[in-house]
């Protein structure tokens, strides 16, 4: 899945389409992901030891995956993203939007490379202009 925890994404489709937030939880399975502020609904819960008070609690829902982009830390755009190998056999996550290489958790961002390799590392794309070479 292209998206990780603590991701910045925008909605893209849907009832919150254009809003941003924050990856909360990630389902795998279900390909869905728990994003803050996203998909509210209410949930009736009844008086108990556990909540004395009761009533409506509003709470973030899983949305599916593919209505979400990620948002690009350094031009705050929502771009897809792009995955590396260096020379060390290292993978690097980058924004095909920019070509930025995109900052690792907990990495420090001067130690990091803003500007990734990409045409050295990757093939050249190539474009058939109605099925001719």
């Amino acid at each position: 899945m292209h998206i990780r925890l603590d991701d910045n994404v925008e909605v893209m489709a849907g009832a919150d389409k254009g809003t941003r937030g924050r990856v909360l939880k990630i389902l795998k399975q279900k390909r869905r992901v728990v994003v803050e502020g996203i998909n509210r609904v209410r949930k009736h819960v009844q008086k108990s030891q556990k909540n004395p008070q009761g009533g409506q609690l509003s709470k973030e829902m899983p949305v599916d995956v593919s209505n979400i982009m990620f948002v690009c830390p350094h031009t705050s755009q929502p771009t897809r993203i792009g995955y590396y190998f260096d020379q060390e056999g290292a993978k690097h996550r980058y924004s095909r939007r920019q070509a930025l290489e995109l900052v690792a958790k907990g990495m420090d961002p001067a130690e990091a490379k803003t500007q990734a390799v990409i045409d050295e590392v990757s093939p050249p794309k190539k474009s058939y202009a109605g099925g001719k070479a």
